[in-house]
């Protein structure tokens, strides 16, 4: 503030000394916050006006470690990559494997390949070459490609549980029911839901106008986080997120819940215990992918809707679990409990 001359009644009091009232674009705000502020926008060239732009910061506290931190990540990202690859590769090499049980399975992998690909590529590059700020509209990209992904994941898993079921209740027909044209739209009709669910949020992200912090203390680009630092009217956001929720993850659950309550009718009326261990262990591996995923992303929401308290560095944590470890853990599970597709993997990698 300049100098000026403060009246009141019969004395005054003129002011010489400037008082520096600190801001950040405008906006009030406390002294050490504005001085982190300045200081990441120094070191990336960053300016209050530049409206095109976030910075990602990393973890927050532990900058000095992120070379050590990205060992993991990129440990995750290669096992999840080489175990996802390799079961679109048998697959559409082996003739005998192209049924449905694993054509599925492919468009798991590709949902689990989409899903990871999308932060762990952004976070290493935070990592080892400091890369921390990204576009407006890469953030939102990165969004809405990773809410598309788990929502076509989800609807994948619900189409492998009704596999399961017409696999266990009515084998007969399996081949006819689940025909490969079938298997497509349902991979497809995944794909368009979760368009159809996710768009609206980052067409309505993309029109709120943004305050003047526009850093994300965080690795990767999340809906949450990102409607933090808008300056609009949230009501619509949350209603919408909660709404989206229900419709997901309610509905898929619930579709997944019926299927196997029919298999588990269909196998008690069976009188031979052989007959029942054999029926179940199909459903294994689908089970685990299941229990893995879900549990990861609810995890993840309740922590992002209630987890104020929690620091920093165990938010980014525990969001990279959700991401990576189902991701790395699917193709796994599949491989170690599908004793077909365990036998022509070790064939085929056996000849290489």
């Amino acid at each position: 503030m300049t100098p000026a001359e403060i009246t009141e009644g019969s004395w005054s009091v003129h002011i010489t000394t400037p008082i520096q009232v600190p801001t950040y674009g405008g906006i009030l705000c406390i002294p050490q916050l504005c001085g982190l502020i300045h200081h990441l926008m120094a070191d990336f060239n960053f300016t209050p006006s530049d409206m095109s732009t976030f910075i990602l910061t990393g973890i927050p506290g532990l900058e000095d470690a992120h070379a050590w931190i990205s060992i993991p990540y990129a440990t995750c990202y290669i096992f999840s990559l080489l175990g996802n690859f390799s079961i679109l590769f048998v697959v559409v090499k082996e003739q005998t494997l192209r049924q449905p049980m694993y054509l599925l399975l492919c468009l798991l992998a590709l949902t689990d390949i989409s899903m990871s690909t999308c932060i762990v590529p952004k976070a290493l590059g935070i990592f080892w070459f400091n890369l921390k700020v990204i576009t407006v509209n890469g953030c939102l990209t990165q969004i809405t490609f990773v809410n598309m992904a788990f929502a076509a994941q989800s609807g994948v898993l619900v189409a492998m549980g009704f596999d399961r079921y017409v696999a266990i209740c009515n084998p007969l027909r399996y081949t006819t029911i689940l025909t490969h044209t079938r298997i497509a739209m349902l991979g497809l009709l995944s794909l368009i839901r979760g368009i159809v669910l996710v768009l609206p949020v980052t067409l309505m992200l993309n029109q709120l106008p943004f305050c003047g912090n526009r850093i994300i203390f965080d690795i990767a680009c999340q809906a949450i986080p990102v409607a933090k630092i808008l300056c609009g009217d949230l009501a619509f956001y949350r209603v919408y997120g909660l709404v989206m929720i229900l419709t997901l993850i309610g509905s898929d659950l619930m579709l997944i819940a019926l299927s196997y309550s029919l298999i588990i009718r269909a196998v008690l009326r069976i009188s031979s215990q052989k007959a029942h261990q054999k029926a179940l262990n199909t459903c294994t591996a689908h089970i685990s992918a299941m229990m893995t995923s879900y549990t990861s992303y609810l995890f993840a929401l309740m922590k992002n809707r209630f987890g104020e308290g929690i620091a920093p560095h165990v938010h980014i944590f525990l969001a990279s679990v959700f991401v990576l470890v189902p991701t790395m853990f699917n193709p796994v599970v599949y491989g170690v409990k599908t004793k077909e597709l365990r036998d022509k993997m070790r064939k085929n990698f056996c000849r290489l």
